[in-house]
């Protein structure tokens, strides 16, 4: 019809074509166990560490304050979401712990940010982009296609594989439409087996009753 070799008027009604869903690429573990090993920098492990285990986007981990921080709690406040004005909380592990304090007794306190730049500022993205891809590189994992924004989809994925509910993952990833979590179920092969082969289960011994 573009090049006028068939006339639009042939068509009885309009295409649509329905584009398939983009799903989150998370990191496989060995990915993940091979940039953690290779981040000796007190700073920069806090911070990815950071992302890894609590899903918060850069941008939000990146504008920390140290009053959003609540250690004794293992907490952090993220009074209003990137993307939307929701907060939340999300919480700290203890790796991510561990690193964090070891960068508070390093980093200079008269900053106000958590992971400033060498001006008053924060961290800028690019800085923090920059910084992640040159660990990919000395991990031996740059080829892979793997992003920053993959540490929360690896954080997401995890947790569904641990057996965490989606309504809870929905309200630490700050979303929302479930419908946007519900994505990540998708890629959580093992939640699904495993819940298959527990319902068969039931099936096989005889337990479910009842007409259809």
């Amino acid at each position: 019809m573009e090049q006028e070799v068939i006339a639009g008027s042939l068509l009885k009604r309009g295409i649509k074509l329905k584009l398939p869903d983009v799903l989150p690429r998370a990191m496989n573990p060995a990915d993940v166990r091979k940039l953690l090993c290779v981040i000796d920098d007190i700073r920069d492990r806090a911070l990815f560490l950071l992302l890894l285990r609590t899903g918060i986007r850069i941008g939000e981990a990146l504008g920390l304050r140290l009053n959003d921080l609540d250690i004794k709690g293992r907490k952090v406040h993220l009074f209003e979401g990137e993307k939307n004005s929701m907060g939340r909380v999300v919480y700290l592990s203890d790796d991510a712990l561990f690193a964090i304090k070891l960068w508070l007794r390093q980093r200079d306190k008269s900053k106000e940010f958590v992971f400033y730049g060498r001006s008053h500022g924060h961290l800028c993205y690019s800085t923090g982009r920059s910084l992640f891809m040159k660990y990919l590189k000395k991990a031996g994992l740059d080829q892979k296609g793997h992003t920053v924004h993959c540490l929360r989809h690896t954080f997401a994925s995890e947790l569904l594989n641990a057996g965490m509910r989606l309504e809870c993952l929905q309200q630490l990833l700050g979303h929302h439409d479930i419908e946007v979590t519900r994505r990540y179920a998708r890629l959580t092969d093992t939640t699904r087996e495993q819940e298959y082969f527990r319902a068969m289960a039931r099936i096989e011994k005889g337990e479910i009753h009842g007409d259809y």
